[in-house]
């Protein structure tokens, strides 16, 4: 069942990167270069950026595999996340160039729309693996 723990393994990796976002936009950093976790606030939204890039495809690749019962409802979600992801990997790739990442950079990112719904394709997506989980 690898695609289920790669689909935990990205879901992870976007939920670790939310909560640590909180953390870093409460701070009221002017610059992520010069604040001691900016680095950690570069590397994990990278990561982030691949688990959101590869989710969409290990999804359908869990989907395909397992042919579940109402198999065109999970083809639809594939869809509804594929666009959300694209749309939430706009403007996390876009923060992620900057050549500074301030709090309140990072504020707005948290309250864009298109992360929150990536958030709450994520948390859906974690709920289902672990059900697939169950014997």
């Amino acid at each position: 069942m690898i695609e289920l723990e790669q689909i935990k393994n990205h879901c992870d990796a976007i939920e670790e990167w939310y909560e640590f976002m909180l953390a870093f936009a409460a701070q009221g950093i002017a610059d992520d270069r010069e604040a001691r976790y900016g680095s950690q606030l570069r590397e994990l939204l990278a990561k982030a950026v691949d688990a959101a890039t590869k989710l969409p495809a290990s999804y359908a690749a869990m989907v395909a595999r397992l042919q579940p019962a109402g198999m065109q409802n999970y083809i639809k979600f594939l869809d509804v996340l594929q666009v959300d992801a694209a749309n939430a990997l706009a403007a996390m790739e876009l923060v992620l160039v900057q050549p500074k990442i301030s709090s309140q950079l990072i504020d707005n990112l948290n309250a864009s729309l298109h992360v929150r719904t990536l958030l709450t394709d994520v948390f859906l997506l974690d709920e289902i693996v672990q059900v697939q989980r169950l014997p």
